[in-house]
C-alpha cells in the first residue's frame, strides 16, 4: 500500500511538472484583438516602412491570428567584410554583429517558449530553381517557433529587443523572412520530449526508492 501511494506521488508530481510545461510551452492561444493590432500597427508600421518591409503584410498576418504557434522561416546574407559601427566606430564582421543580435533575441524568445528549430550555414548555389531570381549569394538560413502572434507583437515591443535590433541592420544586408505552420516534421516536438524525459524520471525514481 505504501509502495502505491509513493508510485502515486512521483507519477503525480511528474503529471503536474508536465501540464506547467505545457501551460508555459502553449500559452492560452489567444488571437490577437482588432483594437490590439491597430495598436502595434500604430506603434511599428512606420518603423516597418522605414525599413522597406510593407505594412500591410504584417497587419494582414496579425488579423489573421488564430492563436497557434508559427513557425518563421529566415534567409540571410551577412556582409562579406568588416562592418562599422556608424556611431561608436567598432569594426566586426557581420557574423559577429549578427551573433550580438540573436544571442538576446533567442533568449527572448524562449522566454516566450519559442526556440530555434534548425539554423544552418549555405554550402552552395541554388541545386534546384526556377521562376526565380538569381540567387544573391544567402549565407544562413534558419526556423524560429514562436509560441503564438501575440508573443511575436510583444517581442518588437520589448526595450531589449529594440536596443539589440540595430546590430541586426549591421549584420544582416539582405533578408527575408516569412511565417509558416506545420504540415509535417520528421523531428520529436518538445511535447513529445519532455513527457518522455519527465516518464522516465519518474519511472527511475519509482525504482530507486
Amino acid at each position: 500500500m505504501e509502495d502505491d501511494v509513493t508510485a502515486l506521488g512521483i507519477w503525480g508530481v511528474a503529471l503536474l511538472i508536465y501540464l506547467l510545461f505545457l501551460w508555459f510551452y502553449d500559452g492560452f492561444r489567444r488571437p490577437l484583438t482588432q483594437a490590439e493590432v491597430d495598436a502595434f500597427m500604430n506603434d511599428v508600421g512606420p518603423r516597418l516602412a522605414e525599413t522597406g518591409n510593407d505594412p500591410a503584410a504584417m497587419r494582414a498576418f496579425l488579423e489573421g491570428d488564430d492563436g497557434r504557434e508559427f513557425i518563421m522561416l529566415n534567409m540571410v546574407r551577412t556582409p562579406a567584410g568588416a562592418v562599422t559601427h556608424p556611431d561608436t566606430g567598432e569594426t566586426l564582421s557581420g557574423r559577429e554583429w549578427l551573433q550580438r543580435y540573436s544571442d538576446p533575441f533567442v533568449r527572448q524568445l524562449m522566454r516566450r517558449g519559442g526556440h530555434p528549430v534548425y539554423a544552418g550555414r549555405k554550402v552552395a548555389g541554388y541545386i534546384d530553381a526556377w521562376g526565380t531570381s538569381a540567387d544573391p549569394g544567402w549565407t544562413l538560413t534558419s526556423t524560429m517557433r514562436y509560441r503564438s502572434r501575440r508573443d511575436l507583437v510583444a517581442m518588437v515591443r520589448d526595450p531589449r529587443f529594440k536596443s539589440a535590433h540595430p546590430n541586426k541592420l549591421l549584420g544582416i544586408d539582405m533578408t527575408f523572412s516569412f511565417p509558416t505552420q506545420k504540415l509535417f516534421a520528421g523531428y520529436a516536438s518538445p511535447r513529445l520530449t519532455v513527457a518522455l524525459v519527465l516518464a522516465l524520471g519518474a519511472a527511475l525514481t519509482q525504482l530507486a526508492l
